[in-house]
């Protein structure tokens, strides 16, 4: 696999060679913005590290992980818990090694929507429509599904230390205090998110440690290693045992999501074309060693099964922290678990607003010219940060009447957010040799690579469709994921065939090179 130029020979000055190709990177990544249509709006300050640092933050194994791992223990139990994340890991880098190459040809803030009708041979205008769509369903989402969990594990540290339990009206109160705060950060401006987010690296990888680390010093027992790999439970209402275990690879399918924000991010951020891949691909890897780490301690710490499963607390990491080395300990792990989901939603929230943004520029949301509203003292896109917080809290809201709908939402995170992952690798697979690599690519493995990500991705999207815990469904157990895809599909397909067929045609240009420079002359100024 061939990824990018090899670093230059040393020089005598090397102060002076660093800041000439910073620079240079600079000077590159305009050009090529510019080649693509786009002013530069936003500021470029982020470096390849925090570009990265986003999409890690993002896919947060201390959120996807411990947020879903009750339902994983329901669904197949430990053995689908700690096999089913290195398989679903390594084919997600199947799918994230597909997305970094178009990355790197077409490194802009529309990513997804923008490199399908690129791609597209036909019709790219409508390519270009539905990825768009499906990937603001699946931004807003997992933006949800983020701080819906951290609500829970925040309810539930409440409730250890003041007695706030977690009643649905509590939890959805706090899921819209932890969507307002991310707002607020992200309307101060990128340097501060990039800044949060490079704290964040460091947060999840040395919090997995500790919490690791005390899990296996503190407690008297440990689970046996039989139990941990071997151990398969369904404490479902459905009889199929393979079923069960498929269902179960849900806790890492939406674990390993977000990663996109790379690609979104790629805007401000210098030297893009390498960078955004850079930042897809290491994320993966990266959260798939720690992750694996992480649930295989938390599993061998389990004290007891029912009452991990039966918690009072609604959240069985708590509760395993709490038979396992206590109320005290419990309360100060639960606070790095908390830290970590907090830093990941508010990457979250800044992904998904650089999609909408993009989208917006390019006419594709209804009041488009609100959301693609640039704050000229920030330079950040303050309207589409909000309508990003406020569709994640719209789509929440269901918990109220629901109790399975964080489930829900995490299989509509990943049914969205997968179709506009595969769309450009499936339109890249038909354009053959025609398709021209940026300087980060896959060189011969790119269509093996590509067909087996379009293949998973359409495996997945069908499978978290499905019943979860019952065939008999009610309002209290159904699936919602389809009439939320289906929703979305359905708005996105009628307004294309009335209107939009007949004016949007895709990504637009925002003028003449002179014009672009204009723009920017203008913010520059400001």
């Amino acid at each position: 696999m061939a990824t990018s130029t090899p670093p230059p020979p040393n020089r005598p000055d090397l102060g002076k060679a660093a800041r000439s190709n910073s620079a240079a990177a600079l000077d590159d990544d305009e050009r090529r913005l510019h080649e693509m249509g786009y002013a530069q709006e936003l500021r470029r300050t982020m470096s390849g590290f925090s570009n990265f640092a986003v999409s890690f933050t993002i896919i947060s194994i201390l959120s996807g992980c411990l947020t879903l791992y009750g339902f994983g223990l329901n669904t197949g139990g430990p053995a689908v818990i700690v096999w089913g994340w290195p398989f679903v890991g390594i084919m997600t880098l199947f799918v994230g090694l597909a997305m970094a190459e178009v990355c790197s040809s077409f490194p802009t803030a529309g990513g997804l929507y923008y490199w399908s009708a690129k791609l597209a041979a036909r019709n790219g205008p409508a390519w270009s429509w539905f990825t768009g769509w499906f990937n603001f369903l699946g931004q807003v989402a997992v933006t949800a599904g983020i701080d819906f969990g951290a609500a829970f594990f925040l309810n539930a540290l409440l409730d250890l230390q003041f007695g706030f339990d977690a009643r649905p009206w509590h939890t959805i109160l706090l899921f819209g205090i932890i969507l307002a705060v991310h707002g607020a950060l992200n309307t101060f401006g990128v340097s501060l998110v990039s800044k949060l987010n490079d704290i964040s690296v460091w947060w999840h990888v040395v919090g997995v440690l500790v919490i690791v680390g005390v899990l296996v010093v503190v407690p008297d027992q440990h689970q046996s290693a039989d139990f941990v790999f071997t151990e398969f439970v369904n404490n479902t209402e459905i009889s199929s045992a393979w079923y069960v275990a498929l269902i179960g690879l849900l806790l890492a399918q939406y674990t390993f999501t977000g990663y996109d924000a790379s690609a979104h991010m790629t805007e401000e951020t210098r030297d893009a074309a390498r960078s955004g891949p850079r930042g897809i691909v290491g994320s993966i890897v990266v959260s798939l060693i720690a992750g694996w780490v992480l649930l295989i301690g938390l599993t061998f710490a389990i004290q007891s099964y029912d009452s991990a499963t039966g918690t009072a607390t609604g959240v069985p990491p708590a509760q395993i922290f709490i038979d396992a080395i206590g109320e005290t300990g419990a309360k100060l792990l639960l606070l790095i678990v908390i830290g970590a989901q907090l830093f990941c939603g508010m990457s979250s929230v800044t992904a998904n607003s650089r999609m909408i943004y993009a989208f917006s520029r390019d006419g594709a949301l209804p009041a488009s010219r609100i959301w693609h509203k640039v704050n000229p003292r920030t330079r950040t896109p303050t309207n589409a940060i909000w309508l990003a917080a406020g569709g994640a809290f719209v789509l929440g809201l269901p918990y109220l009447v629901n109790l399975t709908a964080y489930a829900a939402v995490t299989s509509i995170a990943v049914i969205g957010l997968y179709i506009a992952y595969v769309l450009p690798t499936l339109l890249r697979l038909m354009q053959g040799d025609a398709f021209e690599p940026g300087p980060w690519h896959l060189g011969r493995w790119s269509r093996p690579v590509g067909i087996i990500s379009v293949a998973w991705v359409v495996f997945i999207t069908v499978l978290f469709m499905l019943p979860q815990f019952t065939f008999d469904l009610t309002v209290t157990t159904f699936n919602y994921a389809p009439l939320a895809v289906l929703a979305v599909l359905g708005f996105a397909g009628i307004w294309w065939l009335v209107s939009a067929r007949h004016w949007f045609k895709g990504p637009k240009v925002q003028g003449s090179a002179e014009e672009l420079a204009a723009i920017e002359h203008e913010l520059e100024a400001i």
